[in-house]
């Protein structure tokens, strides 16, 4: 069973920093991509930043000199370094990653439960 667990959400004021972290542990035998999404209430779940394990990243217009995603191969962890934060940026943020299974040798895909930033003066 392989399970996500994200850490760091919480509130900050604008202008603020945040780091999001997200630790994939179980059985996999590799890590292809990782990525962050949000969700803000009453909007649907866009994707805010991705990263393969091989170091390429891409980012959403809206986070673009903003936001930084990096990876710790060793740790098996994904990071969201979240600057000049606005209230826009408000939503749940998910963990999303696209792992080779141990037993199979396929593809599959796994969301952790989400950590909530909530940007307010």
């Amino acid at each position: 069973q392989v399970q996500l667990v994200e850490s760091g959400g919480g509130l900050e004021q604008p202008g603020g920093s945040l780091r999001l972290s997200c630790v994939a542990s179980g059985s996999f035998s590799s890590i292809n991509y990782m990525s962050w999404y949000r969700q803000a209430p009453g909007k649907q779940r866009e994707l805010v930043a991705i990263i393969a394990w091989g170091g390429s990243t891409n980012y959403a217009d809206s986070v673009k000199g903003r936001f930084t995603i990096s990876r710790d191969n060793a740790k098996n962890t994904v990071y969201l370094q979240m600057s000049s934060l606005k209230p826009e940026d408000t939503a749940v943020y998910y963990c999303y990653a696209n792992l080779r299974s141990s037993v199979t040798g396929t593809h599959v895909t796994y969301w952790g439960q989400g950590t909530q930033v909530t940007v307010s003066s």
